[in-house]
């Protein structure tokens, strides 16, 4: 198989070209364009999807300017999530809980509407690839506290995961998301990271801690049970070393390329008018070598 989309992307724009983009600093690393250049393609749509390098002191005179341009919406990726919340006329109930937006929609107004589709992304992915977890199978272990963990805590608090044991480097943040989310959320201090492990039927990474460029996530797996499924929501490289280190001793492993895949589709068929579909063709394409 080549990788290539079946149907071929245009070579131009036209004047009813519908743009959309995401908002990152840095941006380089994103798959999302190529995500979405697979579906425009793929459904023959005029429009386009690109890369908005924002540093985040103009986050919000660029987010204001999508409605100008013209531009139907936009992803937000890291650091951007938190402080997109507050350029947003109007935010989802999700979004508002959570304290973080990833996904820009404007409408005929021009009001732009933020949401957040990680924790949906991130349940349906996790279902797709472990078709045996349940939710009250054990508690859930969760590293970090940014915008992405506070979607995953609320998507697994409104599971019904009987635990949620919430690690951040800095507990303050951690507490913070106990106290807008509530439920059964533990807060543990880094140095406890490890005693967060017992009897935990999920861990997740939701740092950028073993992403490539980014220092290595320091992390004993010997006191999580075997049984355990051990997510990373890095997906460059896609095989972290945390998740090596899973795969060598036996526990089920979900890498985090099929989280992104998922809590794209809500924001594609917003701005492009097609509900996509998350394929083996699609998972394929994304992770192919980029120019």
């Amino acid at each position: 198989m080549s990788g290539a989309p079946k149907t071929q992307t245009r070579a131009t724009q036209t004047g009813r070209t519908r743009i959309a983009g995401v908002f990152g600093w840095p941006v380089e690393h994103s798959r999302s364009p190529r995500l979405h250049g697979y579906w425009l393609a793929r459904y023959g749509i005029d429009g386009a999807y690109l890369p908005f390098a924002t540093r985040p002191e103009n986050l919000r005179q660029a987010i204001r300017a999508l409605p100008l341009l013209g531009i139907r919406g936009a992803n937000v990726t890291l650091p951007h999530k938190e402080r997109a919340l507050e350029a947003c006329d109007h935010v989802s109930l999700t979004a508002r809980r959570i304290g973080a937006v990833n996904t820009l929609t404007i409408d005929a107004e021009g009001l732009v509407h933020g949401d957040s589709t990680d924790g949906v992304g991130f349940i349906r992915h996790l279902g797709a690839s472990q078709a045996a977890w349940r939710a009250d199978q054990g508690a859930a272990t969760v590293l970090g506290a940014g915008g992405a963990a506070r979607a995953i805590v609320a998507s697994l608090a409104d599971a019904g995961v009987p635990e949620i044991r919430l690690v951040n480097r800095t507990s303050r943040r951690a507490e913070e998301i106990q106290r807008m989310i509530g439920g059964p959320i533990r807060v543990f201090a880094w140095a406890d990271r490890h005693a967060a492990l017992e009897d935990a039927g999920l861990l997740v990474n939701s740092t950028q801690l073993g992403m490539a460029g980014q220092p290595a996530l320091e992390l004993d797996l010997q006191r999580l049970p075997g049984s355990a499924i051990v997510y990373d929501i890095v997906y460059v490289p896609l095989e972290t070393p945390l998740l090596a280190q899973a795969r060598a001793r036996g526990n089920p492993i979900v890498d985090g390329i099929g989280m992104l895949l998922h809590q794209a589709r809500p924001g594609f068929e917003a701005w492009f008018g097609v509900a996509p579909e998350v394929t083996a063709e699609l998972r394929a394409f994304v992770l192919a070598d980029q120019d």
